[in-house]
C-alpha cells in the first residue's frame, strides 16, 4: 500500500515494526526480503513515483568545497526507485539501465600498503547474498570473468601471463527496480509507503543508545512522526551520514559519532581518460565482441580489461578497470585534442569544477555530431559508431572493422583510496525544510595519482610484451585528464569495521553503540574498488534483511515467554 505523507494528520505518531528511510536499490532490495513477514514494514520516501519536481529537487542539494566531486540532486534522487530512476546506460532498444559487477577479492582485504583498508569479512561470504542480488536486477547467472562469456567469436584477448584480466560487467533495466520491485511491495500485505515523506531528524532515548522515532516532514508543511524497534537507513552514502550528523540533541557531535569517524573516508570512481591502444595487427578490432555492450544470451554483458588481484597485491596498485573503445581512423588526435584537452580544460577553466562536470555529458555521449562533422569532412564516408560507457554495438559494423577503426580509446574506472580528510559535515546552509543541507570536502590525493599511472605502466608493459601492439599513455603535463571526479558512486561516509575506533557501523551494518539503528548504502564500504557498487549495496541489504528477520523472531519469542510468565503469575 501506498499513501501520500501529506494526508497524515500532523504530529501522529505512526507505529511499526520495521522503519526503512529511502527506497533505492537498498531500501527496495530490503523490503522485497520483509514481503510476508509476521511483522510489519514502514518505507518513507521523500519523493513519489513521478519525477520529482525543483522544490523536492532541491531537498537533495550539496554544498561543495574542495572542486573534487559536486555532488549533484540528479544523483540523489528523490523519487521511488531512487538512483535506478537516473541510470542511463541504453541497454535495450529504449530502455535506460546500469551495469554491474561484485567487488573483486582483492577488494575486501587489508593492504599493508593501503591505509584503512580491509573489510570484517571475506568476499566469500558475500558470494550467497550477491547470487540473491542477481535476481532483484533480472540479471543473469553469477558470472563474471571473461571466461564465463567468451566463445570462437567472442574469445579475451590473449595477454597471459598474471597481471591482465578479462572481467565482465551484465546490464539491467532500471525499470526492475522502480516499477516492477515497486509493484510486488505494494502489494504486501504487511508493508505501507509513504511518499513525499521526508525524514528531518532522529529521534533517540535519553542516553542516545536507541533510536525511538524518526521525525517526518513535508513540503507543504505537515510533520509526523514514525515509531518502530529497528530503524534502517537506506538514503546513500551523502544521506547516510547527513542524518547522523543532524541528530545531535543528546550526542552532540551526532549519532555513531563518538570516535568522529561519522562522513569521512568519501570516495567515488573518477573516470580518468588513459590513451589509446593501438592493435599492431588491425584484425584485433574483428575478435573483441566481447569488450563491447551486446546481448548474449538474453542477457547485456560488456567485457573490460582489468588488473588481477596477484598484481594488485605484488605491486602495490589501485584497482581500476581499462575500459575499450574503438575509434575510427583520421580522427583520434583531433578529437582527443579538442573534445577532452579544450573541451575538459577550458571549460573547467572558466566555470569551475562544476562547470566541468556540467560538460561531462558533451564529452561521454554527446561528441556525436563533431565526430560525425569531422569524420565526414576527412573521409566522406558514413560515421562508424561511437560507442562509449552508454552505448554499445560497434562490434555488428558490416564492413571489416580492421579496415574502419585505428584504436581502442582506454578509460578508465578507477579506485579512490579511504581518506579521513575527504568527508561529509554540515553546511551552515538550510533547505527548504529548515534543514541544514550537508557539504563535500573533497580533493585529489597525490597516492592515488600515482597509483594509476603505475596502472598504466603496468598496462603498456604487458601490450608490448604480448606484441599485441602499444598505449600511448595521455599525459598532460604530467596531470590526469579526468572524464568526471566522480561517478555518483557515493562511498565510505559510515564505513564498517568491528573496531568502532575505526568505523561507524559492526559487520552487521548496525550503528555502534546504538541498538536499534543499522545502515543499507554503500557509505559503509570501508574500500570501494572500481567497480559499480549497486550489486554489492543489493547484496548488504538482503543479508541485513535475513539478520533483522533473526532479531525480529528472536523479539517474537522473547515476547511470548513474557505472556506465558505472566499467565503463570
Amino acid at each position: 500500500m501506498m499513501i501520500d505523507a501529506r494526508s497524515i494528520p500532523s504530529e501522529e505518531t505512526i507505529e511499526t515494526e520495521v522503519c526503512i528511510v529511502g527506497t533505492g536499490p537498498a531500501g527496495v532490495a530490503l523490503a522485497r526480503e520483509f514481503i510476508g513477514q509476521d511483522f510489519r514494514v514502514c518505507l518513507l520516501e521523500s519523493g513519489g513515483i513521478d519525477p520529482p519536481n525543483e522544490d523536492t529537487k532541491s531537498l537533495a542539494e550539496v554544498e561543495t568545497e574542495g572542486g573534487f566531486v559536486p555532488v549533484t540532486p540528479d544523483s540523489r534522487n528523490r523519487m521511488f526507485g531512487g538512483n535506478s530512476n537516473y541510470w542511463a546506460i541504453k541497454v535495450d532498444g529504449d530502455q535506460l539501465g546500469l551495469r554491474h559487477r561484485p567487488l573483486d577479492e582483492v577488494d575486501f582485504e587489508q593492504r599493508d600498503w593501503l591505509p584503512y583498508s580491509g573489510w570484517p569479512f571475506k568476499r566469500s561470504h558475500l558470494v550467497p547474498y550477491y547470487e540473491r542480488a542477481q535476481e532483484v536486477f533480472q540479471l543473469g547467472p553469477f558470472a563474471y570473468e571473461g571466461s564465463d562469456w567468451e566463445d570462437e567469436t567472442r574469445p579475451q584477448i590473449p595477454f597471459g601471463g598474471d597481471r591482465i584480466t578479462t572481467r565482465v560487467f551484465q546490464f539491467s533495466p532500471g525499470v526492475a527496480i522502480y516499477r516492477k520491485r515497486r509493484d510486488e511491495i505494494n502489494r504486501a500485505h504487511n508493508i505501507t509507503t509513504y511518499l513525499k515523506a521526508t525524514v528531518v531528524e532522529l529521534e533517540t532515548d535519553d542516553t542516545g543508545k536507541t533510536v525511538t522515532r524518526v521525525r517526518v516532514a513535508c513540503l507543504d508543511g505537515n510533520r509526523f512522526w514514525v515509531a518502530a524497534k529497528i530503524f534502517i537507513l537506506a538514503v546513500g552514502g551523502v544521506g547516510s551520514a547527513h542524518l547522523l550528523l543532524l541528530a545531535n540533541r543528546i550526542q552532540k557531535n551526532g549519532l555513531g559519532n563518538q570516535h568522529d569517524l561519522v562522513g569521512r573516508f568519501f570516495m567515488d570512481h573518477p573516470l580518468v581518460f588513459g590513451g589509446y591502444f593501438i592493435p599492431s595487427n588491425p584484425q584485433l578490432f574483428n575478435s573483441t565482441a566481447l569488450y563491447d555492450m551486446r546481448p548474449i544470451n538474453g542477457l547485456t554483458v560488456m567485457g573490460a580489461l582489468s588488473l588481477t588481484d596477484e598484481a594488485i597485491r605484488r605491486e602495490h596498485l589501485p584497482n581500476i578497470s581499462f575500459n575499450l573503445f574503438p575509434r575510427p581512423k583520421k580522427i583520434r588526435r583531433a578529437q582527443a585534442a579538442l573534445s577532452l584537452k579544450a573541451l575538459i580544460k577550458l571549460r573547467a577553466f572558466q566555470e569551475g569544477p562544476q562547470g566541468a562536470l556540467r560538460h561531462l555529458n558533451n564529452v561521454l555521449t554527446g561528441m556525436d555530431d563533431l565526430a560525425t562533422s569531422a569524420y565526414d569532412k576527412i573521409t566522406r564516408k558514413p560515421f562508424p559508431r561511437w560507442c562509449n560507457f552508454s552505448t554499445g554495438g560497434w562490434s555488428y559494423l558490416q564492413d571489416n572493422r580492421d579496415k574502419v577503426y585505428e584504436s581502442f580509446e582506454v578509460l578508465h574506472q578507477t579506485e579512490q583510496f579511504p581518506h579521513p580528510d575527504n568527508r561529509v559535515v554540515l553546511s551552515d546552509q538550510c533547505d527548504k525544510l529548515g534543514i541544514r543541507k550537508p557539504k563535500m570536502q573533497v580533493r585529489w590525493h597525490d597516492e592515488e595519482i600515482q597509483g594509476i599511472k603505475r596502472a598504466q605502466k603496468v598496462m603498456a608493459e604487458e601490450i608490448a610484451r604480448t606484441g599485441l601492439g602499444r598505449f600511448e599513455i595521455e599525459d598532460y603535463g604530467g596531470t590526469l585528464i579526468t572524464g568526471s571526479p566522480g561517478t555518483s558512486h557515493h562511498l565510505g561516509t559510515t564505513r564498517m569495521s568491528n573496531d568502532p575506533k575505526q568505523g561507524v557501523v559492526d559487520e552487521h551494518c548496525q550503528v555502534h553503540d546504538v541498538s536499534n539503528l543499522f545502515i543499507a548504502s554503500s557509505s559503509v564500504f570501508p574500500t570501494g574498488g572500481y567497480a559499480n557498487p549497486t550489486l554489492t549495496i543489493a547484496a548488504l541489504a538482503i543479508r541485513l534483511a535475513d539478520w533483522v528477520k533473526t532479531l525480529m523472531n528472536q523479539s517474537a519469542v522473547v515476547m511470548k515467554e513474557s505472556e506465558v510468565n505472566l499467565t503463570l503469575k
